[in-house]
């Protein structure tokens, strides 16, 4: 059965992930653009540098072409936000990525993106789901006989056009000022060119590691996690670089290295550009975040005099509420963030260049900046843990916290309990634990955040042990 999560449909490759689903698939969209009398319009499909990405969207253009449907296709590969960024501009209905994000290397997806490039609502996905089950038959039109009769066209500038739109955003002058050497690392993914293209063009010595296509991500997971960047850490200090980028597999995340070798996580991401913004830029308005990202947040934003939106797991819901109040930044702890007026998902590319205008105007190291805030808004620690469960577990677990609703003793007065994305404990001194299935793997993701990371560990620990797995 074809099921797409928070982050799109994912399989293991040569299981699920097999020509007959992917064409299913193509399949299924072509009957939702038909039902929804959306087949005027082109689609862009794009694709990251996994094992059969290129193929796969190749697959997805034969279904659509031999249906009438025509594609904008990527020659090479492509980040996820940047076709994003191309269906918004083109006022596009749907658009396409094949991806399984920082997922292992034994998996591959697709990704559906619907008008302005947003991420496709359950709504939307729960009725793809439901065409793809009807699937028995499907049309394919050989991809040189498509391109031959016009129906797939590669145009040239959807990358110049993301590219643009970006540095037109950037405080251009202050980054060629700071001339920074930085050491990027794009996790052997898509992401590398156009943040390549934007430092270079603002003068920044860049150096790459890992740029080359490699199926296997040299061993680990293309996600930018403290755990996935030592080496690029000792490499910072030892070379003297001002600065490491990590990006994940289709680039969407974003991790920084700092010039003395710390981990610059994603919740600290979020709030420093958050106070960039809002301080140094003047962008008043408020933030956003999901349920398992910093509560540091909602304290920047209320010494603002702002508000700070929490939303469910999941980017459609960042972006979505951060276009009903023009939210100043919307971002989650994995590691995606967007800003107002760019596109309605993560974006690492812009999100890295941004980081760099930052300390570049600011004339601050990350850590500094980060020194500075926490001597302002106090300590926030967070720990996570990802626990594999046997099928018959997730039932269990699930009754116990959301039927039942039974909460463990964590030892420390409570504020809260919330049920809106799986099981949330908020404590009066601010920290938090959530307790959630994964939308894309069969994981139970346990986050919590305290003033120290021995107390967000022992937190995590007292709730492995009342989940018992």
């Amino acid at each position: 059965m074809i099921q797409f999560g928070t982050g799109g449909w994912r399989a293991i490759i040569g299981d699920d992930f097999i020509r007959e689903n992917i064409q299913k698939v193509a399949t299924g969209v072509y009957l939702l653009m038909k039902e929804t009398n959306k087949t005027d319009k082109p689609v862009i499909i794009g694709h990251d540098r996994r094992f059969l990405s290129p193929e796969a969207a190749r697959w997805i253009a034969e279904v659509l072409c031999a249906y009438g449907v025509k594609v904008w296709f990527m020659k090479r590969s492509a980040p996820t936000p940047l076709v994003m960024f191309n269906a918004k501009k083109h006022d596009l209905h749907y658009s396409l990525e094949v991806t399984a994000s920082h997922n292992p290397s034994a998996y591959n997806g697709i990704k559906l993106f619907v008008h302005e490039g947003r991420d496709a609502p359950v709504e939307v996905t729960s009725r793809l789901e439901e065409l793809i089950a009807t699937v028995t038959d499907y049309k394919t039109m050989p991809f040189e006989e498509a391109v031959a009769a016009g129906m797939v066209a590669y145009p040239k500038d959807l990358f110049n056009d993301f590219i643009d739109s970006i540095l037109s955003n950037m405080d251009m002058d202050a980054i060629r000022r700071r001339g920074m050497r930085i050491l990027f690392n794009p996790m052997h993914g898509s992401g590398s060119y156009p943040l390549v293209v934007l430092l270079n063009t603002a003068r920044c010595t860049v150096d790459i590691i890992n740029g080359n296509k490699d199926a296997y991500f040299g061993g680990s997971m293309p996600a930018p996690a403290r755990s996935n960047l030592k080496s690029v850490a000792d490499q910072v200090v030892s070379d003297h670089y001002d600065l490491g980028i990590a990006v994940d597999g289709d680039g969407d995340r974003l991790g920084i290295i700092d010039s003395n070798g710390a981990y610059i996580d994603a919740n600290q991401i979020l709030v420093m550009l958050y106070y960039y913004l809002h301080e140094y830029r003047g962008w008043k308005g408020p933030v956003v975040r999901n349920l398992a990202t910093t509560h540091m947040l909602d304290l920047v934003a209320a010494s603002f005099g702002e508000q700070c939106y929490e939303v469910p797991v999941g980017f459609k819901w960042v972006s979505s509420k951060l276009d009903e109040t023009d939210a100043v930044l919307g971002g989650e702890s994995s590691g995606g963030l967007t800003v107002r007026g760019h596109i309605y998902g993560k974006d690492s590319i812009y999100a890295a260049a941004l980081f760099v205008e930052m300390i570049s105007a600011t004339g601050k190291t990350p850590s500094e900046f980060w020194q500075e805030l926490t001597e302002k808004y106090g300590r926030h620690e967070m720990a996570e843990d990802n626990l594999r469960f046997r099928p018959e577990d997730k039932a269990r677990i699930n009754n116990l916290l959301m039927v039942e609703k039974k909460v463990p003793d964590f030892g420390k007065p409570i504020a809260k309990v919330g049920y809106e994305d799986g099981f949330k404990v908020y404590f009066e001194d601010g920290g938090f634990v959530i307790c959630r299935f994964s939308g894309t793997e069969p994981l139970l993701r346990i986050f919590a955040e305290d003033t120290t990371v021995a107390g967000a560990q022992e937190i995590i620990a007292c709730m492995k042990k009342f989940v018992n797995v």
